[in-house]
């Protein structure tokens, strides 16, 4: 009987214990205390590199200083500096400012011994805008679906992406990737630290949509990031075009040199007359130096021999990159939210021939253009072909050829009645997290059916299979193949996914020949 009471007085003190989250934790700089809900642990606004402010505008993130006792991480750190009407826009509070460099952790894990796998976000923005505080990006899915979610801030804009001869000089060969040496420092934070929550630092998976995408696949390649990730996911993003010259189309990254030609051009503007007096200027100042339009200003990663050593489609032919299982895709309609509307058939034949040179033929056969209707859909689907779709197909044609591990592509293919051509830039976000009653750009608020809750669960469920193994197939789930040259595989996604050809391969194929040319142009 006595030994029956003990057991029974065991469970009930055990208890507590096994149903208690990670509500505090030490991490680099102090200690810190978030909040539980729902069985999930929250971290916001923890500190992973010192305030870039002052003296550490435009420098690489410094090292986080130390705080006394425990410091609050109740409430997201605000957004890096970024124009109003792109705050506005996503729904985001009104805190911006410089001292921007902050994360936010998602776990379920009940203790520190557990290992889940970790999946870390880079939000987009085209390299001007963006910010971890918004509803759409919320974890809590995630960590109920067994990952420890962590969220990045990084610089933007001039404050992320400004190159100019005099900071090339103080950085040792390199200026203009400060947003990019921020996500860096976030995942070394990350390795430092996040087993602390449960995470574990051997199976992180880094992820990102649109800018953030494209930053994945920049981080693919950058010496400076290897080890830091065990498995990349790029949502409509990749890096693998030419150099941004001129009217180019597909150039999307400028060397070094053309960027500090922009970074001069710039502070001209700006009245300054050296980089002291640059620094001198509020944010503000600067700020109101770029143009209105939210995502406007050119500031963007640059080729600079360093941080991105060259041409990441060589580096990737010569298996000079950092080799992991990836998961990657693009949109049905994505070029929507960019082409111009009002395209006929002589301003796009225009259009193509300034910017593919010798292959704009090729490019015209496969884009048909004939009626007003047709061109404007083509300008659309060339857009989405150019800027998304060929990169990340070649990106997977490159993995699969010349690295180790498995390439796994999709194209989201969801419509609905208000977005009857496709899926939208972006629209595959909602899905992802799981929060399709998250506001979308401009606050529209979707009322999802039973098939788009499900496609949500299949599609959460194939990310956090594939964080977990670098495989995104699992029990229920239609079979995802990998990628091969042979079969060129991809998962469709829609109300009831399956695998498929890519319905634009033909449209890729006739890119691939123009970037080729391209290439081979950049080699002579």
């Amino acid at each position: 009987m006595r030994r029956t009471l003990l057991a029974a007085l065991a469970l009930v003190l055990a208890a507590p214990i096994a149903s208690a989250q990670i509500d505090s934790a030490t991490v680099t700089g102090g200690r810190i205390a978030g909040t539980v809900a729902d069985g999930v642990g929250v971290f916001k606004g923890i500190p992973f590199a010192a305030a870039p402010v002052a003296g550490l505008r435009w420098k690489a993130p410094q090292p986080v200083p130390s705080w006394e006792g425990v410091r609050r991480a109740d409430s997201y750190g605000p957004a890096c500096m970024q124009a109003a009407n792109m705050l506005k826009l996503m729904g985001a509070g009104p805190a911006v400012g410089e001292d921007c460099l902050y994360l936010n952790v998602w776990t379920a894990a009940k203790s520190s011994a557990e290992r889940r796998p970790v999946m870390v976000w880079i939000y987009g923005g085209g390299f001007a805008a963006g910010m971890t505080g918004i509803q759409a990006y919320d974890g809590e899915q995630f960590a109920k679906d067994g990952v420890v979610l962590v969220s990045v801030g990084y610089r933007v804009g001039p404050f992320g992406f400004l190159a100019h001869p005099t900071l090339t000089r103080e950085g040792g060969g390199t200026s203009g990737n400060y947003g990019l040496q921020d996500m860096i420092a976030g995942l070394r934070w990350v390795q430092q630290n996040i087993a602390r929550f449960g995470g574990d630092p051997a199976r992180v998976t880094v992820f990102g949509e649109s800018a953030g995408g494209i930053a994945v696949s920049l981080l693919t390649a950058a010496p400076a990031a290897r080890g830091l990730f065990a498995r990349a996911i790029s949502e409509s993003g990749g890096a693998f075009g030419p150099t941004r010259e001129g009217a180019v189309a597909g150039g999307l990254l400028p060397t070094l040199e053309g960027a500090e030609r922009f970074g001069q051009q710039f502070l001209k503007r700006l009245g300054a007359s050296d980089l002291a007096s640059a620094r001198a200027l509020s944010a503000q100042q600067i700020q109101a130096g770029l143009p209105a339009d939210a995502l406007a200003g050119g500031f963007w990663p640059n080729r600079d021999g360093k941080i991105l050593p060259g041409d990441q489609y060589h580096r990737y032919e010569a298996g000079r990159f950092n080799d992991t299982p990836v998961l990657i895709g693009t949109n049905s309609d994505e070029g929507g939210l960019f082409a111009a509307p009002g395209v006929t058939p002589a301003k796009f034949e225009a259009q193509v021939r300034a910017g593919y040179g010798d292959r704009a033929d090729e490019v015209l056969r496969a884009y048909p253009h004939d009626t007003d209707a047709r061109a404007e859909r083509a300008a659309k689907d060339l857009f989405r072909d150019t800027t998304f779709g060929w990169s990340t197909w070649a990106w997977a044609s490159l993995e699969s050829g010349h690295g180790k591990h498995k390439a796994y592509i999709y194209y989201f293919d969801h419509r609905t009645p208000q977005s009857p051509e496709g899926s939208n830039h972006g629209s595959e976000i909602a899905f992802v997290f799981r929060n399709l009653t998250a506001p979308a750009l401009g606050g529209a608020v979707m009322q999802p059916t039973a098939a788009e809750e499900k496609l949500s669960e299949q599609m959460q469920r194939y990310w956090v299979n594939f964080a977990t193994r670098g495989d995104p197939n699992g029990p229920g789930l239609p079979a995802w193949p990998a990628y091969d040259a042979q079969t060129q595989q991809a998962m469709i996604l829609r109300d009831s996914p399956a695998a498929g050809s890519l319905p634009n391969q033909p449209q890729l194929h006739a890119l691939d020949d123009y970037f080729r040319w391209r290439r081979d142009g950049a080699a002579h």
